[in-house]
């Protein structure tokens, strides 16, 4: 049996997105900023996908701009906040510890040009208080970036309520939606999202393509240099076909999102107590305000990286976390963010479910694990040491 449980790394292509990519690739291959028939059709498509994934996420086609990916749009958006605040006399930024590196390394960069940078601290159930947003604000404060669903946890933030803070408050408010997109329903209006940034492989699109949110008359600063495509906010020749493929996936992502939503989560559930039956084994963040197919543990006395090849070889496809941090040997920040330290979080499991996925598969699935574990721990001088009662346990 072969089953793909890492869908918060890169989702399989949808047949519709496919549909609408290959016609561009063979016939519809124009630039759209020629003048020519063939340009213009190209053109009509592009504007076309921004109408689109505009309308999926409750904004407007002029407040999207399309890019390479999450992480691109992440930059631009921190980038943007960050120097209209600075025009302004403001130049303090707070997000939080267990963002994706993607925000993290950019406000690295920033505070290497002068911008001070506060990072919130997470609590155990992975979900940010509005509380701990508000007490971080100052006079000079810029920009709040909050995750919208944490990539590795998958717990979802109080998106709404951070949005309505910072709108009272004056301050501009980013969210890094790229794992919510397509999973939970948004609304950038209604929600008080300033920027958002998303990324079309992460619900059936093709990789390489993305889009950032901005609210209308928040003007996006460049951080690429080069022609006037994307009305001057992104130089470079639009990816036409992947941007068409985006669009046709979020659509469709969005039409069937709350029966997707409801199968993924009995099947998560069902996953979850399953695994839960492992001793000494832990979920990790709050166990309701998560995305549906995301699936987060701990496990005393081994180490992730046997168990994903052990379960490879049960064909079953998984990670211990992000997968742009996967040749790290660091244990996962999100993980010690939320206080597992260093001997747990370094048996972590990352299962997240598609919209595919049936009960067999997840049963299935917990079954490899707990066999899996056990045959890790029999091998463990640190299980041996637990169970002497040399150390203890950490996940009673």
């Amino acid at each position: 049996m072969q089953i793909y449980a890492d869908n918060a790394a890169t989702t399989r292509p949808s047949r519709t997105a496919l549909d609408a990519m290959i016609p561009l690739l063979e016939e519809g291959f124009g630039n759209p900023s020629s003048l020519y028939s063939i340009g213009q059709r190209a053109k009509e498509v592009l504007e076309d996908a921004r109408a689109r994934v505009a309308k999926a996420i409750g904004a407007l086609p002029a407040e999207i701009t399309f890019t390479s990916g999450g992480s691109e749009a992440d930059t631009q958006a921190l980038y943007t906040g960050a120097y209209l605040g600075a025009a302004k006399g403001k130049k303090h930024l707070i997000s939080t510890k267990f963002e994706h590196h993607a925000v993290l390394h950019a406000l690295a960069a920033l505070e290497k040009e002068g911008f001070e940078v506060t990072l919130l601290d997470i609590p155990e159930d992975g979900v940010v208080t509005v509380e701990s947003v508000e007490a971080a604000l100052r006079p000079d404060t810029a920009l709040v970036s909050v995750m919208y669903a944490n990539n590795e946890i998958g717990t979802v933030q109080p998106i709404a309520a951070i949005g309505a803070l910072c709108k009272e408050k004056g301050v501009l408010f980013h969210t890094d939606a790229v794992q919510a997109v397509g999973h939970v329903a948004i609304d950038v209006k209604a929600q008080d999202i300033d920027m958002l940034s998303m990324s079309g492989h992460k619900f059936h699109g093709p990789k390489g393509v993305g889009a950032l949110y901005c609210r209308r008359g928040i003007l996006p600063r460049n951080v690429i240099y080069g022609g006037a495509q994307e009305r001057g906010r992104r130089p470079g020749t639009e990816n036409v076909p992947a941007i068409a493929g985006m669009a046709a996936a979020l659509e469709e992502a969005v039409a069937h999102l709350p029966e997707n939503a409801a199968k993924v989560s009995a099947m998560r559930d069902r996953l979850i107590e399953g695994i839960l039956r492992i001793p000494h084994s832990a979920l990790n963040g709050d166990a309701e305000k998560r995305l549906p197919g995301n699936a987060n543990f701990c496990f005393e006395g081994i180490e992730s990286e046997s168990l994903l090849l052990l379960l490879d070889d049960r064909g079953i496809s998984a990670s211990s976390g992000s997968a742009c941090t996967s040749g790290s040997l660091d244990p996962s920040h999100v993980l010690m963010a939320i206080g597992r330290p260093h001997q747990v979080a370094n048996g972590s499991l990352r299962l997240t479910l598609g919209e595919d996925i049936t009960a067999e598969q997840v049963d299935y699935i917990a079954e490899a694990v707990a066999e899996i574990v056990e045959r890790l721990r029999a091998m463990s001088p640190l299980w041996r040491d637990l169970q002497e009662g040399k150390c203890q346990y950490v996940i009673q």
